[in-house]
């Protein structure tokens, strides 16, 4: 197998951890308050990370690190999670993912401002029908824009863009292991702080959720990290989209619904306007000429 094709299977792995992660954090959001439910996502998988964090780095390299950053990506991961939760409370896993592929469209567009990157009028067309794709989701209907679940994972993909940010400016000071167990351990410190008001007992039923989470988690970090590391991230990225086909199964199975055809028809607005801009990267880093 050569690397290109393991740097792939790699991803879809990574892609489908992240899928029953997500399913175990929908089964959990009716029980307990969303920001809770976030603590325990990063509580159950801190000491797995910070175990894989050793193995892989100098322990030195996790406390030499550019604080004001990871606490601010630290932030956006708690607001990130808060709203991310809350949606799954409400819509179809396969919903919540169509939205959320909007977020390569606005890490490039945020990434102009932020980072001082150019971006050239088809980028930028392609951004605005992305866009449109997801007010296409997002209709003002009962399941769409005028309810507060859809709103609340529009919020997190916001998060996660600008998150994606400062991981593009940390990964040039610190450690992978170093942004991976500091994300953790902030969003396990911050979410448990301020849902300790509304605190709820876990039940013992959920503990197999709560440990699956931590471990599924765990393990699809680790293997993204290893597709990323092997393949050509214009390759390995586009299989992200993957997530749809594991949302649609997992909703089926668990909870008996599908998307309907509008959501089908947004998702695949999303798609191709994101498949359309990783060509454009490609076409840029190759060619090395203003998109």
């Amino acid at each position: 197998m050569t690397n290109t094709s393991r740097a792939m299977l790699y991803m879809l792995v990574a892609v489908a951890l992240f899928a029953l992660m997500d399913a175990g954090l929908k089964l959990l959001s009716p029980h307990y308050p969303a920001l809770q439910v976030a603590m325990l996502r990063g509580a159950s998988a801190l000491p797995l990370v910070l175990a894989w964090a050793l193995l892989g780095a100098d322990p030195r390299s996790l406390v030499r690190v550019h604080w004001r950053l990871h606490l601010l990506r630290g932030a956006l991961g708690i607001g990130m999670m808060f709203g991310f939760v809350y949606g799954l409370r409400t819509l179809p896993l396969s919903t919540v993912y169509a939205i959320t592929f909007v977020s390569p469209l606005l890490v490039t567009a945020m990434a102009v401002p932020l980072l001082g990157e150019k971006a050239g009028p088809r980028r930028w067309i392609a951004i605005g029908i992305g866009l449109a794709g997801v007010l296409v989701i997002l209709r003002p209907t009962g399941a769409g824009m005028l309810t507060l679940g859809g709103l609340a994972i529009l919020l997190a993909t916001l998060c996660w863009a600008a998150s994606a940010i400062t991981v593009r400016l940390l990964a040039q000071r610190d450690s992978t292991q170093a942004m991976v167990f500091w994300f953790m351990a902030i969003l396990a410190l911050g979410s448990g702080v301020l849902s300790f008001h509304e605190w709820k007992p876990i039940r013992a039923e959920h503990a197999w959720v709560i440990v699956g989470i931590g471990a599924t988690g765990t393990l699809a970090q680790i293997a993204l990290t290893e597709a990323f590391r092997r393949g050509e991230a214009s390759l390995i990225a586009p299989l992200e989209y993957t997530a749809l086909i594991w949302g649609v199964l997992l909703d089926v199975a668990l909870w008996g619904v599908l998307p309907d055809a509008v959501t089908w028809l947004g998702a695949a607005i999303i798609v191709a306007s994101g498949l359309y801009l990783l060509r454009r990267e490609k076409a840029h880093a190759a060619a090395d000429v203003p998109p």
